[in-house]
């Protein structure tokens, strides 16, 4: 069985081939959720660094550059895309080649010192924009009085909550909703209390790492839906035979209807419909059945942790295993996955994550990487967790420590964010 395993996922730990285009973008994607914590859209930043050989275009132009190669399917899905523009990149002409249906142009504002004059003088590009169906956003600068000429034109305004204190969010709010349409959007939201409160006054959309860290850590048992997944993942692990994995999916129903639906799916391809569990082990083969796995856990933990958490640590396992098989043996590049998906794991159990690793046989590297930060693939967690965040400066020092070229941690999560939405189709 094992041996047939590795045959079964060929590309399983293959290296993240190098586009030819030098303008590919460092692109960051982070969720927008709406009040239930489904996602909303996604907020796409440009992340290339001035130590790139080449001459950084503007934002947008790269980030048009990202979309077009790799089909926005494989960033946003089908999801509404916030792109993050400058002045000059909204006079750009590749916006003539995007579609504006599921675009968002986050504006920003002029420079501090900025006069009226020249506040105004932006008016008829961002108009223009309108009329071509983009929608505009822009942040809480435009509720000042020198912006009033650009509020009309607002669909989303977003509030950045580390910029106020809580004590003003409910006239911000009330501002907001009396002089625009726009609907609003809390970003920077890093607790449950920042959350709530926004709620409470309306807000509909919300950004930010409040849905990457629980609310309240405490010591629940695992359901027992979770606990079968994990002693399958440990099976796995352990390179049982096919039998002892067809007895645990016989005794949990839900697990063995979700693993036969997915073998089924379109997306797997298979010409006849496969209805044992034993054919569909050997048709899995042992590296695809953990990561189906691994993914089943990161979400299916109903009223917990949203789903923006599961894609998250699947897309973080994934980008691990594209870095690490740059510079580690192919041995290693499961492990990498490993310690990406489960980077997550006392968000997605909402237990502390040294509690949620002791159901786990997980190898001492692995182990070191999540507990302690320390060890070979701590250094690839690091810059993982840099692509979701805005952090500069972790992004440039990773990717420095390990010799690795924005182009090659751009390609690499791109494949990653693509295989992960390919994961969800049914």
């Amino acid at each position: 069985m094992s041996s047939t395993s590795e045959q079964d996922t060929p590309d399983a730990a293959a290296p993240a081939v190098e586009p030819v285009d030098e303008n590919l973008a460092i692109i960051a994607r982070q969720a927008i959720v709406d009040e239930s914590r489904a996602v909303y859209g996604y907020e796409l930043f440009d992340r290339s660094t001035a130590s790139d050989s080449h001459t950084a275009a503007s934002d947008a132009a790269l980030l048009f550059n990202a979309l077009s190669y790799a089909g926005t399917e494989a960033l946003v899905g089908k999801k509404t895309v916030f792109i993050n523009c400058t002045h000059d990149s909204l006079s750009g002409g590749h916006l003539e080649l995007i579609h504006p249906e599921k675009v968002v142009l986050e504006v920003p504002p002029l420079p501090d010192g900025a006069t009226q004059e020249e506040i105004e003088g932006r008016l008829p590009t961002l108009e223009a924009l309108r009329t071509r169906g983009f929608r505009l956003a822009f942040d809480q600068q435009a509720l000042k009085r020198a912006y009033t000429s650009w509020l009309p034109l607002a669909a989303f305004i977003k509030l950045d909550m580390q910029a106020f204190k809580p004590e003003l969010a409910a006239p911000l709010v009330k501002f907001a909703t009396t002089h625009s349409k726009a609907t609003l959007v809390a970003e920077k939201v890093e607790t449950a209390a920042q959350y709530e409160l926004m709620r409470d006054l309306g807000v509909k959309l919300f950004q930010g790492y409040w849905f990457a860290h629980p609310s309240l850590v405490k010591a629940t048992t695992i359901r027992p839906s979770q606990a079968t997944i994990i002693q399958l993942i440990n099976l796995v692990r352990k390179q049982a035979s096919t039998a002892e994995i067809e007895d645990l999916l016989k005794k949990d129903p839900t697990l063995s209807f979700n693993l036969l639906r997915f073998i089924n799916s379109s997306g797997f391809g298979l010409s006849c419909e496969i209805t044992s569990f034993r054919h569909a082990v050997m048709i899995l083969g042992l590296k695809k059945l953990f990561r189906w796995a691994a993914l089943l856990m990161t979400t299916s933990r109903a009223g917990g942790a949203p789903p923006a958490v599961g894609q998250t640590a699947v897309v973080r396992g994934r980008l691990m295993e594209l870095l690490a098989a740059e510079l580690l043996p192919p041995e290693e590049c499961d492990n990498a996955f490993v310690v990406g998906v489960f980077s997550l794991l006392d968000t997605m159990l909402g237990v502390p994550l040294e509690k949620a690793l002791e159901s786990v046989a997980l190898p001492e590297p692995v182990m070191d990487a999540l507990l302690r930060g320390t060890g070979v693939f701590a250094p690839f967690l690091e810059l993982t967790k840099a692509c979701e965040s805005g952090d500069e400066v972790a992004f440039a020092k990773n990717a420095d420590a390990l010799h690795l070229s924005n182009r090659q941690v751009n390609w690499a999560h791109l494949q990653a964010l693509t295989w992960a939405e390919s994961l969800n189709e049914e």
